[in-house]
């Protein structure tokens, strides 16, 4: 492991994208520290440690590395651009144009970048007015006020700009990771701001419960990784063989391959779905704050603080209907099933064309259901943590947190381990 990290330090051009991905991460870290214009930051600090164990912001909180709720420039951090992503992935399924320019190829992706670009300032846009309008009414921080030192129109408007274009360096800064450094940029930065949290959650979990509990903590959060890397790394190895077939005076074909269908191909993105649906009745629990009505005094006794069974059950059963729904619109398996009849490819022992199809839609429906639950169990450790050792909600060995970290962690050095075998070097993993 050593001697890959030097190997790689030692080639000139790697070495240098390295340190330039550390300065892109040093610059981001620096702006979540850099208060936003006209914020009082005595009482912001204050504040939020009075109320850092509330989870109503605590996904938007985890993705800014902590800066929400510190009011920083960065403060919105990479949820935007999350957001629009999937907003785009989904509309791409809905609308034939989106899908057509998705088909085209380099040029079409770099339009839907385009896009996503715009929606980003636009989500960024209504946050970042939300945020600054709950900080001005003392609702951001529950309990909290003289967050702004003038409560004033100039003010607000001057942190909503702000904010905003924050966002927008941080979308410039991702895409100089990708084009100059190694990996997805946007994926390292949402590395690095969750990463930023994890030491705090780990003291806190230390400093609250003891050396004991601490302890077993780290023991079982190291579990929890290992099992998460294998089966973030589990597959389902689809064959196919191409028959030979002449084009011209050339033969092609008479090649064998796979199809690998992953346990988990939705990722982290359904932990975001049930996360995002299940802040809504706390957030209007927030806003009717006193309110008698029934309804409200339901949702704030079952459905605001994550150790309530009702809580827990309706979040995993979310979790559950959002894989399937996001493999569904994700894996075509009729556009699958086309193509490779297209290019005489076939499935040995299935017939090309609806047999293909009906056997890929069989294959993916019996290996999502594993996948599901997996999410579903691993969003649920925070919330178990919270019942057995009363940890906060950023409790760091499981939910998003957790699977952010493989998942991008696994991915660069998979980049990393492919540039050194292209110098003859060994890579990390062995």
């Amino acid at each position: 492991m050593l001697g890959a990290f030097a190997n790689a330090f030692r080639t000139p051009d790697l070495r240098k994208k390295l340190l330039f991905v550390l300065l892109i991460v040093a610059v981001f870290r620096l702006g979540s520290q850099i208060p936003a214009p006209g914020v009082n930051t005595g009482v912001v600090q204050a504040c939020f440690n009075a109320s850092k164990d509330d989870g109503i912001y605590s996904l938007i909180n985890l993705f800014s590395g902590g800066a929400l709720l510190q009011l920083t420039i960065f403060a919105l951090g990479i949820m935007p651009y999350i957001t629009a992503s999937i907003i785009l992935q989904l509309l791409v399924v809905v609308i034939p144009r989106l899908e057509t320019l998705k088909k085209e190829g380099q040029s079409g992706q770099a339009k839907i970048t385009q896009y996503t670009r715009y929606v980003t300032l636009a989500l960024a846009i209504l946050q970042a007015t939300g945020i600054v309008a709950l900080a001005r009414s003392g609702n951001l921080l529950p309990g909290c006020d003289g967050i702004l030192y003038e409560d004033n129109f100039k003010t607000a408007a001057i942190m909503v700009v702000t904010m905003t274009a924050g966002t927008a360096v941080i979308m410039w800064l991702g895409e100089l990771v990708t084009d100059r450094g190694i990996g997805n940029g946007m994926s390292i930065l949402i590395f690095t701001q969750v990463v930023a949290t994890f030491p705090i959650a780990l003291w806190n979990v230390r400093k609250e419960q003891g050396l004991i509990v601490f302890a077993g903590v780290i023991i079982v959060g190291l579990v929890v990784v290992a099992g998460v890397i294998f089966i973030e790394q589990a597959q389902r190895r689809i064959p196919v063989q191409y028959a030979r077939r002449m084009v011209g005076r050339k033969m092609f074909g008479g090649s064998s391959t796979y199809i690998p269908l992953k346990v988990n191909q939705a990722g982290v993105i359904p932990v975001i779905f049930a996360s995002s649906l299940l802040y809504l009745p706390a957030m209007a629990v927030q806003f009717n704050t006193g309110s008698t009505n029934p309804v409200l005094t339901w949702v704030n006794a079952h459905l605001v603080r994550g150790d309530h069974p009702i809580y827990m059950a309706l979040y995993f059963l979310l979790i559950i209907f959002f894989t399937y729904f996001y493999v569904a619109i994700t894996f075509n398996p009729q556009e699958v099933a086309d193509n490779m009849k297209q290019y005489g490819g076939f499935i040995p022992g299935i017939r090309a064309g609806k047999p293909t199809e009906e056997y890929l839609n069989y294959v993916l429906s019996r290996i999502t259901l594993p996948g599901a639950l997996y999410l579903g169990l691993i969003a649920l450790i925070p919330l178990i943590a919270l019942v057995l050792v009363n940890a906060n909600q950023n409790f760091p060995f499981g939910g998003t947190s957790l699977l952010i970290m493989v998942s991008v962690a696994l991915d660069t050095v998979k980049q990393i381990e492919s540039q050194l075998q292209q110098r003859n070097y060994e890579g990390f993993l062995r």
